[in-house]
């Protein structure tokens, strides 16, 4: 007999599993999750089943309808953005049974990095100087802003080719020995900023969080630190808390409701103390990997989406801000403790200077997930000492 309906969780890693770990506490039962690969959460015994896919719109597509033979209704949760734009191609064919959790009218403009700074300079949120490089002739305005800068991709062209998710430049000279393979990456239709290293490391990095409805309204919300990155400071998270200042909830819900943004979305922010001001690093517009510090703090925007969904009540809730709630990733934790000097004072404050701390992935009664991630983790510290050994021999 055909169910009413389920949730579908896209991609498996630290942010799908969370989303997981969210909705089984909230007695969701019907967790399907999608992946390219056997990543930690397939290995979950809180979903009811796991199918591999490719990277393809089309290979998506067919799970879905497969799918659709068994569900009448699939809420649905993207953790990367390569998710989302396939599933803004799929849109006009599964709308009808599929919730999708974004605008289609502007999703693919929103994606941009160019465009969220657009926005930026409309809305009045502070930004890093940044320089738009559209085609060759625009790399001598790099030298226009003072290095050392942060290149990236407008859009997250990592996840379908081969180039660098962000780059640190140090001087012109540094600039120079990249140059041809930037060159290489417009020539084949990549698009980049040049923007200024904001001074200050990982932990001056603060997110707003919010569930924005089909209708515009923002349901729930919260906001966020980083307290450590992995790798080198400008990596993805390793350690996060709740603690935010009032000024990135501000900023953040301007910037949702001018930019008329749905579903789940978190723009970062980095804080400048040369002129105290909090200014945009990027806006995800999907569940990223620490959005766990959410709902360890008394706000639940996964569940937001599924109530929502199903056109069911969403009560408002208000975060946690007189405990200090920390996430930490054991994970990329240790491997900074490892590759980084003089880290062990960092390490000790993230995993016990808080009146709670969770470590991600681990939960006693779902073990594997924390099993594999922590297999991977000594293949990846085993690897690097290999290959540091040859270099050396």
């Amino acid at each position: 007999m055909k169910k009413s309906h389920c949730t579908l969780v896209l991609g498996g890693y630290v942010n799908g599993y969370s989303i997981i770990q969210e909705l089984y506490e909230k007695k969701v039962e019907e967790i399907i999750l999608f992946g390219y690969s056997r990543e930690l959460a397939s290995y979950s015994n809180k979903i009811k089943k796991f199918i591999l896919i490719d990277k393809t719109s089309e290979s998506l597509h067919r799970a879905i309808e497969n799918l659709h033979i068994e569900y009448d209704k699939i809420i649905i949760f993207p953790t990367d953005d390569l998710q989302l734009e396939n599933l803004h191609k799929l849109h006009d064919k599964i709308n009808s049974f599929c919730f999708l959790p974004f605008n289609p009218e502007n999703l693919q403009a929103c994606l941009d990095k160019y465009v969220q700074y657009s926005y930026c300079e409309k809305l009045g949120i502070p930004y890093p100087r940044t320089i738009f490089i559209h085609e060759k002739k625009d790399l001598v305005n790099i030298e226009l802003i003072q290095f050392p800068i942060l290149l990236k991709p407008s859009k997250r062209e990592d996840l379908e080719r081969k180039v660098f998710r962000n780059l640190k430049i140090g001087s012109l000279r540094d600039l120079n020995k990249v140059r041809k393979n930037l060159e290489n990456h417009l020539d084949s239709g990549i698009k980049f900023l040049a923007s200024e290293i904001i001074p200050g490391d990982e932990n001056c990095i603060y997110a707003y969080v919010a569930y924005r409805d089909m209708s515009g309204k923002i349901l729930n919300e919260w906001t966020g630190k980083k307290l450590a990155q992995y790798p080198d400071g400008f990596g993805v998270f390793a350690s996060a808390s709740n603690e935010a200042p009032e000024a990135v909830l501000l900023q953040g819900r301007k910037l949702l409701n001018g930019m008329d943004i749905k579903g789940i979305a978190q723009p970062e922010f980095k804080y400048d103390s040369r002129d105290n001001k909090y200014k945009l690093m990027e806006i995800n517009l999907r569940s990223m990997m620490w959005h766990r510090v959410g709902n360890l703090s008394g706000v639940n925007l996964q569940y937001s989406q599924y109530l929502d969904a199903l056109g069911e009540k969403v009560d408002s809730q208000v975060q946690v801000k007189n405990k200090d709630i920390h996430l930490f990733y054991l994970k990329y934790e240790i491997i900074n403790l490892i590759g980084r000097r003089q880290y062990l004072r960092t390490f000790l404050k993230n995993l016990m200077g808080s009146d709670l701390t969770h470590i991600t992935v681990y939960d006693r009664t779902d073990i594997k997930p924390f099993l594999k991630d922590c297999m991977d983790m000594a293949g990846g510290i085993i690897g690097k000492f290999l290959r540091a050994v040859k270099i050396i021999n």
